[in-house]
């Protein structure tokens, strides 16, 4: 299922990428494009909304951001490991991972934790 608001680009571009040319069998399996419009009652998609407005207040003045692909991914997956592994969310008082995983980050510098656990 894919949830976006109701802006009206995203129908075509979804039946773009989850289906394949001339062939239309992936609808028979079941991608929905399930539309949220917040002023017409459908309420709100706080998660992702949240997540997208971090991201934007942290790239929003990168310089060079959209030069390179390959330093757009290294940064986007440096944020994604902040997000879900360093940063306690204000409404849970806990990092993702501590509810989804059995990791305990103890060490202040949470980040060389993280890696020095990546080697073993």
């Amino acid at each position: 299922m894919i949830t976006s608001d109701g802006y009206t680009a995203y129908p075509r571009a979804i039946h773009k990428v989850f289906t394949l040319m001339k062939k239309s069998h992936t609808r028979n399996l079941g991608t929905i494009h399930k539309v949220s419009n917040a002023s017409r009652g459908g309420g709100f998609n706080y998660p992702i909304e949240r997540l997208h407005n971090s991201i934007r207040q942290r790239t929003q003045n990168f310089r060079g951001f959209h030069g390179s692909l390959k330093s757009a991914r290294t940064i986007m997956k440096g944020f994604e490991i902040y997000y879900n592994f360093i940063r306690k969310h204000q409404s849970i008082k806990k990092t993702p991972s501590e509810l989804a995983t059995d990791i305990k980050l103890i060490n202040n510098n949470k980040w060389l934790e993280l890696i020095e656990m990546s080697f073993n």
